[in-house]
This record gives C-alpha cells, sequence and structure tokens, in this order.
C-alpha cells in the first residue's frame, strides 16, 4: 500500500494560511484570515488514550453486582409462538431470572411503534426475541439459553419487497391487512414525459444493492441500572441520547426525567446507533426484575445477526439528456425491502430523492417508492444513509449518457455541474459550492505517473459526484444543539456540549473552535459530552452535522463568555474592553502588549470578592433550516457538500480480479478546520465504500443471515487500500463555523459509483448490482467473449 496524500487546494488557501487566496462560491479574493489553531492540524484529544489501550469500552464496564444478559431469538422467519418453555432453564443454578414477552408490561416502539422487544404471539424474522435470561455469569446465561423450549406454528413467509407488495401474498403483520409500510416518498417536478419525448438521449437501468452491516469493531452492548428510588440508568452506545431517552421511557412505561443515559467511548458505530433497539429494553426489563445492573452484550455472531446494517433496495432509473449532454429529466422508483419492522432504514428514500433530484442540474424530476414488509431482519441507519445507493444509479447513467453521445464523462459532468445559487427542485438553497472546482481537481492526478498496466490486465478510471446535507439536517422539528462554557479559576476551559462523540473526532474539532474562540492554547479546552444529566439537548449524531452545528452552538457560547472576559479583563487593566485582546491564555492591551493578565487570575479576582461572578456562558444553535413539506420540498440543511472522486483500476482478464490502485477524492469542505482529521474522515470513508463496491455483502436467504464472521463477510484489509490522495477544495461556508462544512459521510458515498465506472472503463460491462466480485466479472468477461 502506497502512503496516502493529501493536498489543500491552492486555489483556495493552504492550511496554514485559510482564507488567503479566498474561496470559490462568492469567496474569491476574500481576505487573508491568520488563525492559531483553525486549520492546523490537531492531534485528537483521546488519541493518546486508545492507542495505549487506556480507553474503556463499554464491553470493559463492570458495575458492582452486575449480572449478564442473553436473548433467545426465532429459530424460523415467520412463526406463531404455540408454548414456550422455561422450567429447565430457571431451574438451572446461577440462573437469575427468564423473561418472555407475557412475562412483563410492554409498548410498542420502533419508527412506527409497530413491535415490542420481546415478541408474544408471533415471531416475523429470525432476528425476534422470544425470551431473555440474567444470569451470574454469561457462561451460564449461554447455558441456559439451551434449556428453553419454544415451540411454533410455521407461517407462510414472504422475502421479496415486489412479492410481498402484490395481492395475495402472505402477510408479515395481519392486522395491517398489507404489506405496504406506512411510509411513502412520492415527488414530481416539472414536465417529466416532455423531457423524455424531446431527448437527444436516454439511458435506463435498474441497480440492486444488498444488505450491509455496518461490521463495528465494537459490537452492540448495553447495561442497565435501576436505583432504589425507580430511576434507570443506561450506558448505551447510542447516538442520539436525548432521543433515546424519550423513547426508551415510553417504551419502558415511565417518565423520561426517570432515565439517564451514559456514554463511555465507542468501537464504532457509523449509524447503528441512531434507534432504539430490543437489546437496550430488554437489558432495563431483566434489571427492573432482579434488581441488579444487567449487561447485554452481543459476539460477532450475534452482531451479524442482530445489529441493524444498510438496507436492500433495488432502484429503477430513467435519465434523459439533450444532443450536449445537459439533464433534462429523471424518472426513478425505489423499492425498499423494509424487513418485518419500519426502522430508520425504510426512511433513506428520504436522501435517495435528494441525490435524484440535486446531484447535478435537473429541471424535471419524477420520484416514487415501494417499502414493504417482509420476513427479513429489519435495517437501519448507515453512514450515508441511502445516498450511496441513488449515487451509485445516477452515475451509472452519467457514464452511459456520455457514452451515447460522444462525450467525455467528465465533460457531462462538468456541463450539469451544481453552481452556487442554483434552484434546486426541492428548494433547497444552494450557498457555498465547490462541485466544479472538484471534478477539476480529480482530473489530471488520477492518471498522472500511474503504474504500469501489468500483462493480462486491463485499465479503467471511473469518476463520480456526491451531494448530500453538510450542515445537519431537519427532520425533527429541532436540529439544534446546546453548548456551555465555562473558564475556571486555573485557565482551564470546559466545554459541555450536547453533541456525542462517536469515534468521528468531534471532540478535538469543538475544542478548536473554543479555543481559537478564546485565543487559548488547544491543550487547556476539555470536553464534557458523555451524561444527560449534565450536557445540554442535542437531537444526535447524524446528517453530518456534529462540526457545523454543535461547532455553531460552541462557538457563540464562547463569544459570549470571550465578551464577558474582556470586560472583567478592562477593570483590572483600566483599559476599554474593545482595546484588549485574547491570546495564547492571556488578556493583554493591544497597543502595549506587556500589560498584560492570564486567564486564571482574571477569573479568580470575579469570585475572590464581595458579589462576585463566574464566567460560564451558554448558547443554542438551531440552523436557519425547514423540515420537508408534505410534497418533500423545503431547505432541510443549512449548507451542502459537494464531493468529486476518480478511481483508477485494473481487470485480470483471467480471474475478474479487480484491483484498485489509486483513489483522488476532492471535497468542498467550506474551511478544513482540522485538515489530518478530514483526510482521516475520507481514509475511513473511502474504506467503507470500497468494500461496498467490492466484497461486502450480507447474505440473506430465506429469511436466514448466512454471513456470521468477517471471514465470510470479506470486509477489506489495510492491504487492499489503493493510493489515496485526497483534495481539501474550500469555498467558505458563511453560516459554518469557521465557514466549515460537515464532512462526515461525504468520502463513502460515490465510491462504488466511481469504481463501477471505472470497471465499465476497463473491459466494456456495465455492473448494475453490489458487490461487483471476481465471481461476477470473470463471469461477464466469459459471456462476452462467447
Amino acid at each position: 500500500m502506497t502512503t496516502p496524500r493529501r493536498d489543500i487546494d491552492e486555489r483556495h488557501g493552504s492550511p496554514g494560511a485559510l482564507g488567503a487566496r479566498g474561496g470559490v462560491g462568492g469567496h474569491v479574493g476574500a481576505p487573508h484570515v491568520q488563525f492559531d489553531v483553525i486549520g492546523k492540524t490537531v492531534r485528537k484529544k483521546d488519541g493518546g488514550e486508545k492507542v495505549t489501550g487506556r480507553t474503556r469500552y463499554l464491553h470493559d464496564l463492570a458495575l458492582p453486582r452486575m449480572a449478564h444478559g442473553r436473548i433467545l431469538r426465532a429459530k424460523v422467519p415467520h412463526a406463531r409462538i404455540v408454548r414456550i418453555d422455561t422450567s429447565r432453564a430457571t431451574r438451572r443454578p446461577g440462573v437469575l431470572a427468564v423473561l418472555t414477552g407475557a412475562d412483563v408490561e410492554q409498548y410498542p416502539f420502533g419508527f412506527v411503534k409497530d413491535q415490542l422487544a420481546l415478541k408474544r404471539d408471533t415471531v416475523r424474522c429470525i432476528r425476534d426475541e422470544v425470551a431473555a435470561i440474567v444470569a451470574e455469569t454469561a457462561a451460564i446465561a449461554d447455558e441456559a439459553l439451551e434449556l428453553v423450549d419454544v415451540e411454533y406454528e410455521e407461517l407462510p413467509a414472504v422475502f421479496d419487497p415486489e412479492r410481498a407488495a402484490l395481492p395475495g401474498a402472505p402477510l408479515v403483520h395481519d392486522d395491517l391487512g398489507s404489506n405496504l409500510a406506512p411510509l411513502r416518498y412520492q415527488f414530481t417536478h416539472g414536465d417529466v414525459d416532455r423531457a423524455f419525448e424531446t431527448a437527444a438521449a436516454t439511458v435506463e437501468g435498474t441497480y440492486t444493492l444488498p444488505f450491509v452491516n455496518t461490521a463495528c469493531l465494537g459490537t452492540m452492548v448495553a447495561i442497565a441500572d435501576w436505583d432504589v428510588d425507580g430511576n434507570l440508568t443506561m450506558w448505551s452506545t447510542t447516538q442520539v441520547p436525548f432521543l433515546y431517552q424519550r423513547d426508551l421511557a415510553a417504551a419502558l412505561g415511565v417518565g423520561g426525567d426517570r432515565v439517564r443515559v451514559m456514554q463511555p467511548p465507542v468501537g464504532g458505530n457509523f449509524g447503528r446507533g441512531l434507534d432504539l433497539y430490543p437489546i437496550d429494553l430488554i437489558a432495563a426489563l431483566l434489571a427492573r426484575r432482579v434488581r441488579r445492573p444487567v449487561k447485554i452484550e452481543f459476539d460477532r455472531v450475534e452482531e451479524f445477526l442482530a445489529a441493524p446494517g444498510r438496507e436492500a433496495c433495488r432502484i429503477r432509473l430513467r435519465t434523459a439528456a439533450d444532443r450536449d449532454g445537459r439533464l433534462l429529466g429523471r424518472d426513478c422508483h425505489v423499492v425498499v425491502d423494509n424487513g418485518a419492522y419500519v426502522s430508520w432504514g425504510s426512511t433513506t428514500p428520504y436522501v435517495m430523492l435528494s441525490t435524484v433530484a440535486g446531484l447535478y442540474r435537473c429541471p424535471a424530476v419524477r420520484f416514487d417508492t415501494t417499502i414493504a414488509y417482509t420476513n427479513n431482519p429489519y435495517s437501519g441507519s448507515m453512514r450515508g444513509y441511502g445516498n450511496l445507493e441513488s449515487t451509485f444509479a445516477v452515475e451509472a447513467q452519467m457514464d452511459d449518457l456520455a457514452e451515447r453521445l460522444g462525450l467525455d464523462p467528465l465533460e457531462i459532468r462538468r456541463r450539469n455541474a451544481t453552481q452556487p445559487g442554483d434552484p434546486n427542485p426541492q428548494g433547497s438553497l444552494i450557498t457555498s459550492c465547490a462541485m466544479s472546482e472538484c471534478l477539476d481537481a480529480v482530473a489530471g492526478e488520477i492518471v498522472e505517473n500511474a503504474p504500469a498496466v501489468p500483462a493480462g490486465w486491463r485499465r479503467g478510471v471511473g469518476y463520480a459526484a456526491m451531494f448530500h446535507v453538510a450542515g445537519g439536517a431537519r427532520i425533527y422539528r429541532s436540529d439544534g444543539c446546546g453548548a456551555i462554557v465555562k473558564l475556571d479559576d486555573f485557565g482551564r476551559i470546559s466545554l459541555i456540549t450536547g453533541a456525542t462523540e462517536i469515534g468521528q473526532g468531534s471532540e478535538t474539532v469543538l475544542a478548536m473552535i473554543v479555543a481559537e474562540t478564546l485565543g487559548a492554547p488547544i491543550e487547556r479546552v476539555d470536553v464534557v459530552n458523555s451524561d444527560t444529566t449534565v450536557k445540554p439537548w442535542d437531537v444526535g449524531v447524524h446528517a453530518s452535522r456534529t462540526t457545523f452545528i454543535a461547532g455553531n452552538a460552541a462557538r457563540l457560547a464562547a463569544e459570549k463568555l470571550r465578551t464577558e472576559l474582556l470586560a472583567m479583563a478592562a477593570d483590572q487593566l483600566d483599559e476599554p474592553a474593545d482595546r484588549l485582546e485574547l491570546k495564547n491564555g492571556f488578556v493583554f492591551v493591544r497597543a502595549e502588549p506587556q500589560r498584560r493578565l492570564p486567564y486564571d487570575r482574571i477569573v479568580r479576582s470575579g469570585h475572590f470578592r464581595a458579589g462576585g461572578t463566574t464566567l460560564v456562558a451558554e448558547a443554542f444553535y438551531d440552523p436557519p433550516t425547514t423540515m420537508l413539506d408534505k410534497d418533500l420540498h423545503g431547505n432541510v440543511s443549512a449548507s451542502y457538500g459537494f464531493a468529486a472522486q476518480a478511481v483508477l483500476l485494473d481487470v485480470e482478464e483471467a480471474t475478474g480480479v479487480v484491483r484498485v490502485r489509486r483513489i483522488v477524492s476532492a471535497h468542498d469542505v467550506g474551511r478544513a478546520l482540522n485538515p489530518a482529521a478530514a483526510e482521516g474522515q475520507i481514509h475511513g470513508g473511502i474504506h467503507m465504500g470500497l468494500g461496498y463496491a467490492l466484497s461486502e455483502k450480507l447474505v440473506v436467504e430465506d429469511g436466514q443471515i448466512l454471513t456470521t464472521t468477517f471471514m465470510d463477510y470479506a470486509v477489506l484489509k489495510a492491504d487492499d487500500m489503493p493510493e489515496l490522495v485526497v483534495k481539501l477544495v474550500e469555498s467558505i461556508d458563511e453560516e459554518g463555523p469557521f465557514g466549515a462544512k460537515g464532512l462526515g459521510e461525504s468520502g463513502v458515498i460515490p465510491v462504488a459509483a466511481a469504481v463501477a465506472n471505472a470497471i465499465k472503463n476497463a473491459i466494456g460491462v456495465r455492473f448494475t448490482e453490489l458487490p461487483i466480485t471476481p465471481e461476477r466479472v470473470h463471469h461477464a468477461l466469459a459471456e462476452r467473449r462467447r
């Protein structure tokens, strides 16, 4: 594996002097801005703890008198529960309790509240929880699971969503009378039929995307503990602690004021923690029964079986263009495998639509969905949240249109690239936008000094772009985040943020924002964010929102504290506040820098006196956005991100093996607050995207999950990674903190599309199903030879 490279696009500023040459998107010629912290590479605040093995993940946590829970799951994908006999398990020494759905009071939960934690009469997929055991040790609980006897009456099942939607298909939920989920996304803009009637070229295709697993190193785990007053503390890997707190309380039949959520470090989430799951409720139910802390943790097999991942779907897409390659219209229908229960995975068309309508200029768009219950396991939210799937389809057709019209694949993208201020079919307000610059940035780099093509291999180059929210997404009434900044009498700063750290480095970038605002060394800023009884409200980690929204909240709170600090210093220095500056932990007189006071002395003077005060400030930032209306119009994000990727790969003709040699990834980041961290986000996304493109698939057959190990699942290893070149293109977003945009998902989104286009360029075969395995490539090459 060659050494990755990173560049800040020199047309838009360097890491050390961001904005020196201005930006794009209306910021060309912006004045030079010099920062002390922003734009510099800063080591992750938790990096040392993690690389030395000192970090205590939730798996490492043990409470006094803690017991261990295990879950018994259904053996068949659809059946009535005739009888559950727990007597042998209950008599096993060391077993504290065995619970079934009949033993506890439960309340429905989930996206449309269509499931219970412990199923009572019917199981609808093999993930379904039939019974739960709590014992003194995990080993005893595992043994006791084998002693529970369940008798089933199997029922007809349905595993294909399109078949499930037909009249007469076996019903997953009898009481609903249909397998159509209570979600549908329909959107029309412009005259789509006329666009196709007048087009010089049209293309169409059906694109099949598989179930995939998040493959987090840390499996799902939950610890529940009730105190003597009936209050619950949950240790969880959730990404949405306040929404989780509300939903958990409702599902347990208690008030939210009785639930406290603690968030230890997590070993990965990638969207997995966006919802409430049966593991959380079952841990709480077991703990309430035995009046002891209870821990449930999945092993790797159970993680593949029961953890939510990316949904399976089929996308039927048509695209029309004029003779110059300018898009005229798109017509899209998405079929989503809902699984047995409605979850966040079934809401991904929300983002698929934004890509179909907003990735490139397209004046006419029609979009519709079929979301159907099946007896397959349900999916959840996963990084990119529907955008990988729709980008795969849209970008395939951009290449196919270019081929039909005799255009270069980059040129057709340039002609249709979104520009600042462009109208968007859904009403998204496109402000800062460097899409064209990203396309230009990858164009030459991908083939520059490319390695020679080995004998027996064929080379291809492929391109894909990306459009995604970069400033949150208003899917709730609030998309805001709170922040509290405190300066103590030792000159140390604490940021208490609503934002959740899930490994993405948010603690570091938020600390950088506070440090820059207050003129303090980054080492003197601590971030507190792990306890709902302490931290202010936040909607959670999703939609690439934390840097943008939590960053703005932290900046606003720090600016308030800065004003108070300067006012206190003005009294002590006998100078007006507007003549003072902050730098490196000191307040000094601008005209006489030698007259200065350290922060700690100023703070102590504030509270070591009669009628004193402390330096604490708070702020709440809710972006200027709107929820989508009933017609799916609305500006859901305060900023939008753009990117382009180019892939250079070789295909071995004899075996079908695909070897990716180089990926160039250019991203409109607004302003790169921490360039190395931005690069790391993109590297991680590319790794995940390459797995999605070439190897990863959760094999589900007749409702059974057959993938149970990393060897079966084929996660790419470090040696499988190509040379990576990351280019950070800065557009300086006016609404973002110090001009920054969110970046967490953009690296993963275009990868599979660019890989598929590169394979088509190499061997002339369009693959419309992922993953593109050597077997599929070999078969396609053999077919071409016949």
